[in-house]
């Protein structure tokens, strides 16, 4: 059974540096492997160098790895775009036009992106048999929560959304005129047959989510990102998905012990600041430091994201406990 694993955390802390290195880890221990990447400033095509798409393409260089970037602003105009066809063919020709106004005005207040590429994360999961390994790598941690709190969020709303078109058609079919057929009748209606789909939808997302997914957040040694993490692991525990680990990125490598002049006491006063931090980290937050990484001078990719992947020990096998730390 194919498992997903989602790394997260505020924009810049380096998931995509860490998710594709996981990614390779996981080719490298033979499982088929798809990254896929949520975030709008998709940095995946600068981690391998090549291009990717909406649809899985084999990463170059890596027998075993595919990936594909989704477009969130596309996925909101084919959101806007199925529901006004899938509407229109349920609604008079006079409501229509003002069907699509009120579409095209809902699809630009918040939650639309989320709406939108709900869907398609989705349809992602649903499609995931050949691979048996997904790694997310998402979109900063707000629209993220967001979105992984949809499916508990929207299965007690279509719920009640059922009832109340349930009710609506009973009652309906209740003042019927004597053999006069009502229009719609429980088993046809379009409605209803479209809410219990939605509602099927989310319960899949939901379970998997609970039941064959893991959670990781990628943080900064900064007082900004840990306050940002805090807020996540409360969000996410919360919604029933516990976070599995927590990896540091971009430390401060320590100076030589010969060195010295300004540069190196610089360095070396950094060094102690994030050593006070990442024990507070260990310490203070509900979730287990699983890696440190260290910085580095270039961006992340090709040898460099090797380099990385060969530091980075999360089991890929799951392994909730293990601790690692790359030096």
């Amino acid at each position: 059974m194919t498992e997903f694993v989602f790394f997260g955390g505020k924009g810049g802390v380096g998931k995509t540096t860490v998710s594709s290195a996981y990614a390779l880890n996981c080719v490298d221990e033979g499982l088929e492997t798809l990254v896929v990447s949520t975030d709008p400033a998709h940095s995946t095509a600068d981690v391998f160098d090549q291009d990717f798409g909406d649809d899985p393409r084999s990463v170059e260089g890596y027998d075993g790895l595919s990936a594909l970037e989704i477009d969130p602003e596309r996925e909101v105009q084919d959101h806007l775009q199925g529901l006004k066809r899938q509407l229109n063919s349920q609604l008079s020709a006079a409501m229509v036009n003002e069907v699509d106004v009120q579409l095209e005005m809902a699809h630009q207040t918040p939650g639309a992106y989320e709406a939108a590429l709900f869907d398609r994360f989705v349809d992602v999961m649903r499609s995931a048999d050949p691979y048996d390994r997904v790694v997310f790598d998402t979109s900063p941690t707000g629209s993220t929560l967001r979105l992984l709190a949809l499916p508990e969020l929207l299965e007690s709303w279509i719920e009640r959304l059922m009832h109340k078109r349930e009710r609506s058609i009973d009652l309906y079919e209740k003042a019927a005129i004597g053999n006069q057929e009502p229009r719609r009748v429980m088993d046809g209606d379009p409605i209803l047959a479209r809410l219990r789909e939605r509602k099927e939808r989310f319960e899949f997302a939901g379970e998997t989510l609970r039941e064959n997914a893991a959670f990781y957040l990628v943080m900064n040694p900064d007082e900004l990102s840990i306050r940002e993490t805090e807020r996540s692991l409360e969000t996410l525990d919360e919604a029933n998905l516990p976070v599995r680990g927590l990896v540091i990125n971009r430390l401060t490598p320590e100076p030589e012990s010969h060195e010295e002049g300004r540069g190196a006491r610089y360095l070396r006063q950094r060094v102690a600041t994030e050593r006070d931090r990442l024990e507070r980290i260990e310490d203070d937050l509900d979730a287990p430091v699983v890696a440190t990484i260290e910085t580095r001078v270039e961006e992340v990719r090709g040898s460099l994201l090797e380099d990385v992947a060969a530091g980075l020990e999360i089991a890929v096998d799951g392994d909730a406990g293990e601790r690692a730390r790359t030096e």
